[in-house]
């Protein structure tokens, strides 16, 4: 357990290696502001540091890298009457995101344990991404009546096929195979050889290149059960609704079909319009900070219009009672123009402003 008095944050740098750690196991090291802040002033340091030219993040604890963004914070903003203070946060994660994306030195993410929504943000972009054996990734926005954000809609978007729908829209999780599989993830390492890894990160004696060290460590997973469902995947999640792609989902023989479109029902019908709209448009975009300037119209957009948002934080995290009320409560009675309306929203600040 983490001492209360430790930073949410650890920075180090030693042998060429700067270390950042996120300090916050009881919470699956979920991301706060504050922690926003952290990262992003330690890469500022390191950036023209020639001392620093590899930067490896990792999370605290044996639970995962970082279970996603603080909803419940955001919760509270609305509840207050505060939802444009919410883009506060969110203009400081998203440059974040772009800035490991586009940091001028080798970022290395250990994606262990659960790595989710906000840690997707952070592990999805970087230059070297790392699974293991115990790594359960997604995107999980549409269950709280929200849309995938922190540029993954660009990630889900380049996925083989219709697979960025198909994980966009049901928040199904990944473990390190189909991450890998999907482009979430380049390699695969096994949990307990992570240590070394990380030992060899900071010696590299030889070789001396971040990517052949950690391919020293790189093991071959076992087959990918989304490459093993891309049949009933695509030919579903290629219809131009949610509610064809459920129609699809019960004409298919196969039983995982049938279990997706029932699990397509019981979540928020405009998160899900919204998400599908969002990934295909995303294919055509020119570049992750696109995708990261689409995402932001589309989260105020849920923050200050929209009730699912509240009311899918509320049923899951808040009251835990896990029986949200949508608004519509039904794919049937989406209007037409709902993701359309969505991604025309502007911002009264924008992001890269």
């Amino acid at each position: 357990m983490t001492d209360a008095a430790e930073p949410s944050v650890l920075v180090r740098a030693y042998g060429g290696l700067g270390h950042l750690t996120l300090n916050r196991p009881p919470a699956i090291n979920a991301l706060d502001l504050g922690m926003i802040g952290d990262l992003g002033a330690a890469l500022d340091a390191w950036e023209h540091d020639t001392d620093v030219d590899v930067v490896l993040l990792d999370g605290a604890g044996h639970r995962g890298l970082c279970a996603g963004g603080d909803v419940r914070g955001l919760y509270e903003q609305i509840s207050d009457g505060r939802a444009e203070d919410t883009g506060v946060f969110f203009r400081a994660e998203y440059a974040l995101n772009a800035r490991i994306a586009e940091y001028p030195s080798t970022v290395v993410a250990i994606a262990d344990g659960i790595t989710m929504g906000g840690g997707i943000g952070l592990a999805g972009h970087a230059a070297i991404r790392i699974v293991t054996d115990r790594s359960q990734l997604a995107m999980p926005e549409t269950r709280i009546g929200f849309t995938p954000d922190v540029g993954g809609t660009w990630l889900l978007a380049h996925a083989p096929g219709r697979l960025g729908e198909y994980l966009g829209l049901t928040g199904a999780v990944m473990d390190g195979s189909d991450a890998i599989y999907a482009g979430f993830a380049d390699h695969y390492v096994p949990a307990d050889r992570l240590e070394a890894l990380r030992d060899a990160l900071e010696t590299r004696a030889d070789p001396s290149s971040p990517t052949e060290l950690v391919l020293l460590f790189d093991e071959t997973p076992e087959p990918s059960r989304l490459r093993d469902a891309r049949a009933w995947i695509d030919d579903a999640f290629a219809a131009d609704s949610v509610a064809e792609i459920i129609e699809r989902l019960r004409a298919r023989p196969e039983p995982e079909a049938s279990t997706t479109a029932d699990v397509l029902g019981e979540l928020a019908p405009t998160a899900m319009a919204v998400t599908l709209e969002a990934v295909r448009r995303a294919r055509a975009l020119p570049h992750l900070r696109a995708a990261l300037e689409q995402e932001y119209g589309l989260v105020l957009w849920f923050a200050t219009t929209q009730p699912d948002l509240m009311e899918g934080i509320r049923a899951q995290v808040i009251d835990k009672d896990r029986a949200p009320k949508w608004q519509p409560a039904s794919v049937a009675d989406l209007s037409p123009g709902t993701a359309a309306s969505a991604l025309a929203y502007v911002p009264a600040i924008p992001l890269w402003g």
